[in-house]
């Protein structure tokens, strides 16, 4: 068993993955990466795809540490520095089964990100620019923006509908060079989503509050509408991953 320590949004993470996924799934993926990259001769765009709490950011902090291990460096952004921000979500409303509620009690659906943001700078991403890209933290409840400068001939962007088979979303797909999808059971991620929720300070019974009414609406979207990609894997009870 190999263990990995890092900070995802501001909140410690503690992660592990067997030697077999090590071995059999990512280093091959990185190699296979590093070939496409060879091949087209310019900068490639992989896209990770995979429903709320099923540890994509943890695994891309990974695949960026086991990169640099093989000679196969990446940079690795994220989706949720995309999130509208805090205010902007408190101040406009929709309907939700039947009754008006504000945007920030669904935060994390595909309607509180800036998709138009979103989809300019991955342009700009798959162009080869040199470009800033922000960071969301979860304890601060906003994105950092320009957290990161975004270069390199590698780019692995993750995020949880990337993938997602919705007019606008549908569209992002085209600019990616590979892409890859994580399913996972709905009640392992359930209890994993309740979990990060608590380590953001949130009461217990509020988490789970939260992830009944919000979160879970978000997995049930990616687990029935995110397209097939070129590497499909599959997240188990212990959050380790196989092929599917």
């Amino acid at each position: 068993m190999i263990q990995y320590n890092t900070t995802i949004n501001g909140i410690q993470v503690q992660a592990q993955y067997t030697e077999k996924s090590v071995e059999e799934i990512f280093i091959p993926l990185l190699h296979r990466l590093s070939s496409i990259q060879q091949e087209k001769g310019r900068r490639i765009l992989v896209m990770l795809a995979a429903p709320p709490g099923a540890g994509k950011s943890t695994l891309m902090e990974f695949l960026k540490m086991l990169g640099e291990k093989e000679g196969i460096p990446v940079t690795v952004i994220g989706m949720d520095g995309f999130h509208r921000y805090q205010d902007d979500l408190m101040s406009h409303r929709i309907m939700r089964d039947g009754r008006e509620i504000s945007l920030v009690q669904i935060k994390g659906a595909p309607v509180t990100f800036d998709l138009g943001g979103l989809t300019e700078r991955i342009r700009q991403v798959a162009a080869g620019e040199e470009c800033g890209w922000p960071e969301y933290n979860r304890l601060l409840h906003n994105p950092v923006e320009n957290a990161i400068t975004v270069k390199g001939d590698i780019v692995l962007l993750e995020g949880n509908y990337l993938l997602l088979d919705r007019e606008g979303w549908r569209d992002l797909a085209n600019f990616a060079d590979y892409t890859i999808r994580i399913q996972a059971d709905e009640q392992v991620l359930k209890g994993r989503l309740v979990e990060r929720k608590r380590k953001s300070g949130t009461d217990p019974e509020e988490a789970l509050r939260f992830v009944e009414f919000s979160d879970l609406a978000n997995v049930w979207e990616c687990l029935a509408h995110t397209r097939e990609a070129d590497l499909n894997l599959l997240m188990d009870e212990n959050g380790f991953y196989t092929l599917a």
